[in-house]
């Protein structure tokens, strides 16, 4: 395998990688603790598990390498240089690795605790910070203006200003790489969903009361994959109140380093969801499940929350979860179609879930369920990884697609929004470079299972 341009030379993992630097250590309430840093004891085992090890062969794109990388700026012996960032940034935070680590390294969370430090005592490109501000601390933290963002996006799409853009080179005297970004552009719903205190009761005997997120993302991308997720919560029993005061559930900032912007996001959701009393919190989207799973460690010390941030952490489950642990109605109506089942890598290895999915499209009347090759490779999506790593995200994501295709499956089903954009790019530029259209389709196991409802 061949480098990727500007890239390092692997440092070993077991000898010091440069000389004495002047960093003076990780530190601060985000930092990663040494008892977690130091548990890996270089094994290896992760190597195979690790998708930018895969591609590129370098020592310094896998976790071992990282994890030494870590080590040596946290001992001084590195400074925390542009191309050590370099290697962080290249991180997917997928969390296979853990699956393969006989030592339990808890790396997705070590992960997180360095970004943190990356943007505590460096200072990265005047684009960058700018980038990250608007993404990260205006428009996540405020669906109004993530609403009023995606329908300047849609009139964007749907005027003549994208033409205009594209055609008279505009795009390219923008900073980064906005030519790509244009592309990548996600088609968004036609009418968006919002949670404002609605209820929609049970159907039938009510088993239980659940706060349902909106989300972010899913929300403007997904918004009738979410309606599908009421229906099919309410046919099971389950009465959904969709809180008001609830947003963004801040995975995207704690993963790019920005854990206080996260915090002030997740302390909105609790207050929200704990306001509705509910038997259980659900998510429909694999990494939002996984992000307010994981909010007692997020409020590790934050004291005034904790204890609700836990009990948050306590009552969320995913979509899939729930909806096994409430023993779904198995539908009636018949879908004659073959399906593919794509795990999403925070529903796989932050969650461990696998069985339930599978055990929903298994029980549609009709459905032929395939497997798919490299079910532990991610698909490259990882939140604003495939805006950021544009070249790393797009390898893996026709890496993903083949394995797709290969199974002819005429539908890949999935349970993440991030993963279900970069399923449908990567599907349609294959498709592109053949001369064709995608064959393969992408929709939400829940998708699936609320149209075979509605031929009951």
């Amino acid at each position: 395998m061949t480098e990727l341009p500007g890239q390092a030379p692997p440092p070993s993992a077991d000898q010091p990688v440069g000389p004495p630097g002047t960093f003076p250590g990780f530190s601060g309430p985000h930092a990663p603790h040494e008892s977690d840093l130091y548990r890996c004891v270089h094994c290896g085992f992760c190597l195979q598990a690790c998708p930018t090890y895969l591609e590129t062969g370098l020592e310094a794109e896998s976790p071992r390498g990282r994890i030494a990388l870590m080590k040596a700026v946290n001992e001084g012996r590195l400074d925390m240089t542009p191309a050590v960032i370099g290697h962080w940034d290249m991180c997917l935070q997928c969390r296979a690795c853990e699956l393969s680590c006989p030592s339990g390294v808890e790396y997705g969370k070590i992960m997180e605790a360095t970004r943190s430090q990356v943007e505590q005592h460096t200072k990265r490109p005047i684009t960058e910070r700018v980038a990250r501000s608007v993404g990260y601390k205006t428009l996540l933290s405020s669906p109004v203006k993530l609403r009023m963002a995606g329908t300047a996006l849609k009139i964007y799409k749907k005027t003549g200003a994208r033409a205009i853009a594209r055609g008279t080179g505009l795009l390219k005297l923008l900073p980064g790489d906005a030519v790509m970004a244009d592309e990548y552009l996600p088609e968004l719903s036609k009418k968006f969903f919002t949670a404002k205190g609605q209820v929609h009761p049970a159907k039938g005997v009510r088993k239980a009361k659940v706060a349902m997120l909106a989300g972010c993302v899913m929300s403007l991308t997904h918004a009738e994959t979410l309606e599908a997720t009421v229906r099919v919560l309410t046919r099971n029993g389950l009465e959904v109140h969709l809180t008001a005061g609830q947003g963004c559930c801040g995975a995207l900032n704690t993963h790019a380093g920005e854990p206080d912007s996260a915090i002030e996001m997740a302390k909105k959701n609790i207050d929200s969801f704990l306001s509705a009393n509910p038997d259980a919190i659900v998510s429909a989207s694999a990494g939002c499940g996984a992000a307010m799973k994981d909010y007692g460690e997020l409020f590790r010390d934050e004291g005034e929350y904790a204890e609700r941030a836990k009990k948050v952490a306590d009552l969320t489950r995913d979509i899939h979860e729930l909806l096994v642990e409430y023993d779904f109605e198995p539908p009636a109506g018949m879908l004659d179609v073959t399906v593919t089942y794509q795990d999403p890598c925070h529903l796989l290895n932050a969650q461990r879930i696998t069985e339930a999915p599978r055990q929903i499209l298994s029980s549609i009347p009709g459905l032929k369920l395939v497997e798919l090759g490299e079910p532990a490779i991610c698909c490259g999506s990882a939140g604003t990884y495939s805006i950021t790593q544009r070249e790393m995200s797009a390898r893996l994501g026709k890496r993903k697609a083949r394995n797709v295709i290969a199974t002819g499956a005429e539908i890949v089903a999935t349970g993440n929004p991030g993963c279900a954009m970069q399923l449908d790019f990567a599907l349609r530029q294959i498709a592109n470079d053949e001369s064709g259209e995608p064959t393969t389709k992408v929709r939400y196991v829940v998708d699936l299972l609320d149209a075979a409802y509605a031929l009951d």
